[in-house]
């Protein structure tokens, strides 16, 4: 299997597919558009796309229509096999009625953690409400790391249909794992995924810990139905980040529009 890979760090996925049998990686580069990703899909490949750090709502509708069930986005995180045993015992009525989650996630990437942390934390919430909708977003942010023009902080409050609530905290962090942890709470009980556990020292990262890209990856190369956004979680994904741009800049709540 030919596989080339546009990515903002290329060089991370290129050393996971080298390693797997049957695979030849053909092209690596860099990316910051939709452009490629679209021309891709329209041509019938199979894609599996990296949230990019500045996109318009038309542009990846287009992708997402060009692509349908061929399109995947890249959230390593939801592949994670612990992720799997919780979404199951959520789904088992384990915890009871899920009313709330609350998650963080630090990250070195570069851009306003918005964009660059909140998807994959808002990811993990998708796929464990089943794609509900969200209703409501609020956001505050600072620049203190980063100065104008680049939030280093966020909390990000998202109500949805349901009335289940999720607040997350993203942080610029140059120690970071960039590996987000989410509490999921019921009305029995609460469970927590951290996809970056540490070591009973609590001082560094645990490294022998699941391989999240690779698990991804192998998702995707095998095909049928993966863990991870779809299409159509991406477009979710969006618009709650776009709604709390809004809601940071206006500070008042955002309502987001039905269907």
């Amino acid at each position: 299997m030919k596989v080339a890979i546009l990515s903002a760090t290329p060089e991370v996925h290129a050393g996971a597919l080298r390693g797997l049998p049957d695979v030849e990686v053909v092209a690596t580069a860099g990316w910051d558009a939709f452009e490629p990703v679209l021309r891709a899909a329209e041509a019938g490949a199979r894609v599996l796309c990296e949230y990019p750090s500045a996109a318009k709502e038309a542009d990846l509708k287009a992708v997402v229509d060009a692509g349908g069930d061929r399109l995947a986005f890249a959230s390593p995180a939801c592949y994670g096999e612990a992720f799997a045993v919780v979404r199951k015992g959520i789904a088992d009525g384990g915890i009871g009625e899920l009313t709330t989650v609350i998650g963080s996630l630090g990250t070195k990437a570069g851009g306003g953690v918005l964009s660059t942390a909140a998807p994959y934390l808002l990811d993990l919430a998708d796929a464990v409400l089943g794609g509900e909708p969200a209703q409501q977003v609020y956001a505050q942010t600072n620049t203190v790391l980063s100065g104008p023009g680049a939030e280093s902080a966020a909390v990000l409050t998202v109500r949805y249909r349901s009335g289940r609530v999720a607040s997350f905290d993203c942080r610029r962090d140059p120690a970071a794992t960039d590996r987000p942890a989410v509490t999921f709470i019921g009305d029995k009980a609460s469970v927590r995924y951290d996809a970056g556990p540490r070591l009973l020292d609590g001082d560094r990262p645990e490294r022998g810990g699941e391989d999240l890209v690779s698990l991804m990856l192998k998702a995707f190369l095998a095909g049928g139905d993966a863990p991870g956004p779809d299409g159509r979680a991406a477009l979710r994904t969006f618009r709650i980040v776009q709604a709390a741009y809004e809601s940071a800049h206006s500070g008042q709540p955002v309502d987001l529009p039905l269907g």
